[in-house]
């Protein structure tokens, strides 16, 4: 397929796209700082901004047949970026005819009465923008998502095997994240679902082709 990456220079941007190449997909590569990105034969990178019009990031989607939005402030721009920028993307995928849409999102996005719980509510503000990024895809939007939601991101080795639908945050190692991200995109029994996961015991294809 040929994918656009949103946020392709982040940490799990860059490790997405790497996980695609090796999957044989070409990768739009998005993103403000493109001197960042190295290009080859598949790989092309693209200035994006999620700041600018609706239009302007149609225009930036190509030929790209799905999208994979990973951009993220780091709690910077939250407004700009994680919430109106996200809708604007699911917007202008929409403009240019592209149905198949990965988000990635955050633990307990879609239940409020979690927010509160432990460590989460210091990151209340950016699962408030989370929220209403994934409420409005899921609302607003006739593209076939799928929205991932993990607990807390790690450096730390990949292992391949994740849990899903277990109910609790756990950690998950960045390169985790982005072989999910990777392996969801083609994968029909992720469309129209919302997928909770952390670092555990099941291989990645495996646990999603679990999922009903």
């Amino acid at each position: 397929m040929k994918i656009f990456v949103a946020g392709a220079t982040g940490r799990v941007g860059r490790e997405l796209v790497a996980n695609l190449q090796k999957q044989g997909h070409f990768v739009y590569a998005g993103a403000r700082k493109t001197d960042q990105i190295i290009e080859n034969e598949h790989v092309t990178a693209v200035f994006m901004d999620l700041h600018t019009s609706v239009d302007a990031l149609a225009d930036s989607l190509a030929d790209a047949e799905a999208v994979i939005f990973v951009a993220g402030s780091r709690g910077k721009d939250l407004l700009q970026t994680d919430l109106n920028g996200a809708v604007k993307l699911i917007q202008a995928a929409e403009k240019k005819g592209i149905r198949r849409y990965v988000q990635l999102s955050s633990a307990y996005s879609l239940e409020p009465e979690r927010w509160q719980d432990g460590s989460m509510s210091s990151l209340l503000d950016y699962t408030i923008a989370k929220h209403y990024a994934d409420a409005w895809l899921i609302n607003n939007s006739n593209l076939d998502y799928t929205i991932l939601q993990p607990g807390a991101l790690k450096e730390t080795e990949g292992s391949g095997r994740i849990t899903i639908g277990s109910g609790e945050a756990g950690e998950n190692s960045i390169l985790n994240v982005a072989e999910t991200l990777a392996q969801i995109v083609t994968e029909p029994k992720t469309i129209k679902k919302v997928i909770p996961m952390h670092d555990g015991e099941t291989p990645i294809k495996e646990a999603l082709q679990t999922l009903n």
